[in-house]
Formats: structure tokens, C-alpha cells, sequence
């Protein structure tokens, strides 16, 4: 008997219809048990997204902090070490380290008091390193969790 099909938690940035960027706590839940290359044992596979991507590695100094920005793109950010934080217009805060997800797509943003998109930094004594994932095309239209 197979172990029953995972979720994986993510964070989402994304942008409402009235242009203010919020969090929203989402979770991956379409997953596959197959094998990546036969003849390897089947692993949970989620789906698979075909668009043009960028992949970098990013290291944010301790103390650093942005300004009010958007994501340059969709994108997913994954920390490798260290802590940092993203704050939405809303007021809402996320902290997030290593192991933890979160798919930045708050393009589209209506300034409001000096804020459009959101503000990001560093959190702690150690610099946050973080694996991004940039998608080459933008969406219209942001819809929350649409990685379920």
C-alpha cells in the first residue's frame, strides 16, 4: 500500500482587483505517484508547468532590505538558508526559511501611501539564500492559489 498523495504548503503573493497585493496560504495537492525515469521506484510527482523559465541563485546581505517593488515576474522563491521576509500592501507579514515556498506574483499593483507590490528583507544574523525561479510570460489576471 502506497502512501497517501501529499500537500505541500506554499505561500502566494498575488495582486486583487482592487491592485493591493496579499498573501494567501495555498497548498499544492495534485501530485502523481510514478517513477521520474524507469527503472527508479515511483516518487510524488506534481504537475508539470511548460513556460520559458529563468533560474538564479540570490544572496541577500544581513540587514538587507528592498524598497516597495513588484516581482519583476511571476516567480517562485525558495529559500536555501537563512531567513527573510515579504510584506504585502494588506500589512500582512510572512517570515520564511529554508524548506518553505512562495510564488511572488503581485505584477499589477495600484499605489497606495508610498506602497506598490511589496517589501522584502532579511531577517536575522545570516544572509537568506534564495533559489529563484522567474517564468518568462505574465498572467492577466492573478488568481490565488492557482497551483493546487
Amino acid at each position: 500500500m502506497s502512501d497517501p498523495s501529499p500537500t505541500v504548503p506554499y505561500w502566494h503573493l498575488y495582486t486583487d482587483a482592487d491592485g493591493v497585493s496579499r498573501h494567501r496560504r495555498c497548498h499544492m495537492t495534485e501530485f502523481e505517484l510514478k517513477s521520474m525515469q524507469p527503472p527508479a521506484a515511483p516518487q510524488w510527482q506534481g504537475r508539470k508547468h511548460h513556460d520559458g523559465m529563468t533560474v538564479m541563485v540570490t544572496v541577500q546581505p544581513v540587514g538587507w532590505q528592498g524598497a516597495w517593488h513588484e516581482n519583476p515576474s511571476p516567480q517562485w522563491i525558495i529559500p536555501l538558508s537563512g531567513r527573510w521576509f515579504v510584506e504585502a500592501m494588506d500589512g500582512s507579514r510572512v517570515e520564511m526559511g529554508p524548506g518553505e515556498i512562495s510564488f511572488g506574483e503581485d505584477q499589477g499593483c495600484r499605489e497606495r501611501d508610498g506602497r506598490k507590490g511589496h517589501l522584502s528583507g532579511t531577517v536575522g544574523d545570516a544572509p537568506a539564500v534564495l533559489m529563484v525561479v522567474q517564468f518568462d510570460s505574465r498572467r492577466d489576471a492573478t488568481t490565488p492559489c492557482r497551483f493546487g
